[in-house]
């Protein structure tokens, strides 16, 4: 092993560690003896402090939470030169490790530490591409098995020599065995003899489908080269003996591709004869992790940053500091990373809302007022039935022998329940105080205003009032000689596990089944058969919901829980209760993994299978953020394979003004998808068939 390198030793009664070292030493200490796995008296001589001070660094290092069984990640990225990095390059993330090490290569390091960093990169239903070298190799090896689904590795170039033993088929095979994945080689050479092959290769059927998935990829782990004689690019074979001249303005390459110092690619001869992801194409990948350290590649890895082809970088000091200096950044201007002091409760000024302001009139008014504005603003499409502002009728023709599609609920879930009576969805809706079902009174209207001789189904959640209201309207109308038939919507995948379906709640998945219900009647179909439908509607709908912060009632005009800053509420329903279990908040991306995680499990989609989704404010997320939760949405129903036929994106199923939003996938055959497409024209909902 390498003699440690010397630092200056503090003067007795310094408590201040090395201005390099920051204010990061339990860090710096911590990786030193655990990863690297030199002894306290080796890390001693680097830091300039006593053996007994290192063994306080530790021991405060594991109290402190630095050290569990690793070291935290999130605690590598406060180096003060991988601040430096992120704001200079403007980086979203970059990791620095110590340049000294152990016994262990600068490759294992960097590698080992890009495995630690992966999860936070790489999440279910990702298109991971990834390159080759040693420490791409060192990469693939450091990864712990893992249970990611839906996970593709990706092989980003041809291959290469066998001569080696860092191909880019085996740095892929090897990270694909790691996170269970599964694996696109790219059967075909990195170089070939000529363009005319590479153009005729690239047609051919296989490789042209393994060359597709590169446009697919939405994370991508690199390395780079020198183009020193023992650099990667010369050992795999890429560049060939005799091609020094026509590179002479490059500076490295990465993807096999050299390029200068400003990143652009070299226009030489194996430009035209390369097999593999082009750097245009790299450009495009949301995520690309550039992992490289050493003095020969400093020139290589600022070529990358410049050309746009990094976006996260994991490297070590020493490298991280050359590249500070040859893009030109004062390296005595650098501060070191400060920890942030806790606010104390006197030193707060940050004011709590504990009033929501709500343009009402008056608590008690506010869903006849809101009813009657409803009225005026589409009289083309819904009227109140004999007067009664809460009993609501489509104005739309019922002729004889149709099937009456009656829905309820409670107020407060507008578009629901209203904006979906109309041609093609339902003919009435019984409306209820604030989360209130409707009273059996007022179902019998509804039931009696759409009855033309063919019966009526009841469409409604499967909430204890509402069953109870409907159950009782049933019997009522029985005795008036209409045949009423019921589907008790149960799509709200939080609420009971799968053998307890029938006692789930009905959600967002509740708009699916309308619509279905609503075109089996308008094609005349018998109450059998349009019950049948609306049941396997329901039956193929799962939903969850999130939120983010609480609705408040009219009438206390208050949250009507507390959510932290730092949490949300997982698997909320639509009456501003709690969540079936609260989580850490995260980025968009994670929280809609967690929720597809959850519906995955229960609906086994397979690849061709076609899907509805709904994504569904539940009142005050804005349109902008259902767009964010729907991108990633559907990136995880293509990894699945499954074809998004038809998607909704809005407010269609409310909790007043809660901050939050749930998703609604529906398992669509010939027959669902049919009727899903029919035309319908309801204020919620307008189609015409395509």
């Amino acid at each position: 092993m390498a003699a440690p390198r010397k630092r200056p030793t503090r003067e007795a009664g310094t408590k201040r560690p090395p201005l390099r070292f920051g204010e990061d030493v339990l860090l710096w200490a911590a990786w030193l003896y655990y990863e690297e796995g030199l002894t306290q008296g080796e890390i001693a001589d680097i830091l300039g402090a006593s053996r007994p001070t290192v063994n306080n660094y530790l021991a405060d290092a594991r109290a402190s939470g630095v050290v569990n069984i690793s070291i935290a990640g999130p605690r590598l990225r406060a180096v003060t030169t991988a601040r430096a990095l992120e704001e200079h390059f403007g980086l979203g993330s970059c990791y620095v490790i110590p340049s000294e090490r152990g016994e262990r290569s600068l490759y294992d390091s960097l590698g080992s530490m890009a495995a630690q960093a992966l999860p936070s990169y790489v999440f279910s239903g990702d298109v991971v591409g990834i390159s080759w070298g040693r420490t791409m190799l060192a990469l693939a090896n450091a990864t712990p098995d893992s249970s990611y689904s839906d996970v593709t590795v990706v092989q980003a170039t041809g291959g290469t020599t066998a001569a080696i033993t860092y191909t880019p088929e085996a740095c892929a095979t090897r990270l694909a065995d790691r996170l269970k994945a599964n694996f696109i080689p790219l059967s075909a050479p990195a170089i070939v003899s000529s363009g005319q092959a590479r153009q005729i290769l690239e047609t051919e059927p296989v490789i042209a489908e393994q060359l597709a998935h590169h446009t697919r990829m939405n994370r991508v782990f690199l390395g780079v080269s020198s183009l020193r004689q023992n650099s990667t690019i010369h050992t795999s074979g890429f560049f060939e003996p005799g091609l020094q001249s026509s590179y002479a303005a490059g500076v490295g390459s990465i993807l096999g591709r050299i390029i200068d110092a400003q990143g652009d690619e070299v226009d030489g001869p194996l430009k035209d004869r390369t097999i593999g992801m082009g750097l245009d194409q790299l450009r495009q990948v949301s995520t690309r992790v550039l992992v490289a350290g050493g003095y020969d590649k400093i020139p290589a890895i600022l070529a990358a940053m410049r050309g746009g082809y990094v976006s996260e970088l994991i490297t070590d000091l020493d490298t991280a500091e050359g590249i500070l200096r040859a893009d030109g950044v004062e390296m005595d201007t650098l501060r070191p990373a400060k920890t942030p002091k806790a606010k104390s409760n006197d030193d707060s000024t940050e004011a709590t809302r504990s009033r929501i302001k709500k343009f009402i009139n008056a608590p008690d008014t506010i869903v006849t007022q809101a009813m009657e504005g409803a009225f005026a603003a589409h009289p083309d499409l819904i009227a109140p039935i004999d007067g009664s502002l809460r009993a609501v009728r489509s104005v739309s023709e019922k002729p004889a022998g149709k099937v009456g599609i009656v829905i309820g609920g409670g107020a407060g879930h507008e578009p629901s329940f209203i904006g979906f009576a109309g041609q093609g969805l339902a003919d009435a809706v019984a409306v209820g105080n604030i989360f209130a079902s409707p009273p059996p009174d007022r179902i019998l209207t509804c039931t009696q205003d759409v009855d033309r001789g063919a019966g009526v189904l009841y469409i409604y959640g499967n909430y204890t009032g509402d069953v109870m209201n409907f159950d009782m309207a049933s019997e009522l109308a029985r005795l008036d000689g209409i045949e009423v038939r019921t589907v008790v919507t149960t799509d709200d995948i939080a609420s009971a596990p799968l053998d307890s379906r029938r006692t789930r709640r009905g959600t967002g998945g509740n708009i699916f089944t309308f619509k279905v219900a609503g075109a089996a009647s308008a094609r005349m179909m018998p109450l059998p058969e349009v019950t049948r439908l609306a049941q396997k509607a329901n039956d193929a709908c799962l939903t969850v919901g999130v939120a983010l912060e609480s609705c408040a009632m009219p009438d206390t005009m208050r949250p009507s829980f507390t959510i932290p800053d730092d949490e949300i509420e997982f698997g909320v329903g639509v009456h501003g209760e709690p969540g079936m279990t609260r989580l850490p908040l995260a980025p968009a991306d994670r929280i809609v993994d967690r929720i597809c995680d959850k519906i995955f499990d229960e609906m086994h989609l397979t690849t061709g299978q076609r899907v509805a989704v709904l994504v569904n404010s539940l009142g005050a997320t804005p349109q902008m953020e259902l767009f964010v939760l729907n991108r990633r949405l559907n990136e995880r129903l293509a990894a699945r394979g499954a074809v998004v036929v038809k998607t909704l994106v809005g407010n269609y199923c409310t909790s007043l003004d809660m901050v939050g939003a749930s998703i609604t996938i529906m398992a669509l055959d010939t027959e669902l998808e049919d009727l899903l497409a029919d035309p319908c024209h309801g204020f919620g909902w307008q189609q015409t068939r395509a």
